[in-house]
């Protein structure tokens, strides 16, 4: 689904269309006269703060996420004629809403359902980043790996294939050092193939061997499909389902999660699985 403002600003004609700007401007975010919009996430320690910079320069903005005491920083970039809104989400290691923090990143990428989630990796620590890549790639397949600090990586005699990085994971991975301003150009130009759906994502999924969870995945995920219309990730919504995540399920019965085709809920048998 394109989330261009153009796009966006026809409400009426459009009710998915309707329901991502009304979510995006309940967490806080304006996207009047932005053509994209872009989070930034990653493990803390890892560069991010410094590619927040070197893309949006003196272009920023500090407040608060709504109804939360966490800061929110936000900045806005030019790129080949188009406008970019850039949000920081707080660094996490994860997205299983354990924490604020969590819960905030998460909540972003699932309800707010940025043009691209760009995620900064850390190359001298590339198994534990890629725990978080695979979890966006849940959620998202409109996303950008940020390899940094290659140049610690290099110091430290490991070796990274970028281009079969890119294959297993299905999305662009760019090599970085933000802090010599190295990579920034190609990942500017990663965000934009992905805005423009001009990168052929095939994003890595994990799939699980038991039978039995496969086959509750497929159930609720066919109910989730006939209940919404624009469901972002319905196997990912299905997994916490089951896992009991009270605030999906809560999600799942308000309409939180998209635009629901009835008024009903979700069938009681659905929910009662999840549990």
């Amino acid at each position: 689904m394109s989330t261009q403002v153009e796009t966006l600003n026809q409400c009426g004609s459009c009710a998915s269309s309707c329901h991502h700007t009304a979510q995006l401007t309940k967490l806080g975010i304006k996207i009047r006269n932005w053509d994209y919009t872009v989070a930034l996430a990653g493990n803390p320690n890892t560069g991010k703060s410094t590619i927040f910079n070197q893309l949006t320069g003196l272009n920023q903005h500090v407040g608060n996420w709504a109804g939360k005491t966490v800061s929110r920083a936000e900045g806005a970039f030019n790129f080949n004629d188009k406008k970019f809104k850039l949000v920081d989400l707080p660094g996490t290691y994860s997205l299983l809403s354990t924490s604020v923090d969590e819960e905030i990143a998460r909540d972003f990428i699932l309800f707010g359902k940025p043009d691209v989630t760009v995620v900064v990796a850390d190359a001298t620590r590339l198994e534990r980043s890629l725990h978080l890549v695979l979890q966006v790639l849940e959620i998202t397949n409109r996303a950008v790996v940020a390899l940094n600090l290659m140049d610690e990586a290099k110091r430290n005699d490991l070796t990274i294939d970028v281009r079969e990085l890119t294959r297993e994971l299905g999305i662009p991975v760019v090599s970085m050092s933000a802090r010599r301003g190295e990579g920034v150009t190609e990942l500017l130009t990663a965000i934009e193939k992905v805005s423009l759906n001009a990168f052929p994502a095939q994003a890595r999924q994990l799939r699980y061997g038991d039978k039995k969870l496969e086959s509750a995945i497929e159930t609720l995920t066919s109910n989730l499909r006939e209940t919404f219309d624009d469901l972002p990730n319905v196997r990912w919504v299905a997994l916490r389902l089951l896992e009991g995540d009270e605030s999906i399920i809560n999600a799942v019965r308000t309409g939180t999660l998209g635009t629901m085709k009835t008024e009903t809920s979700l069938r009681q048998l659905t929910l009662s699985e999840a549990r």
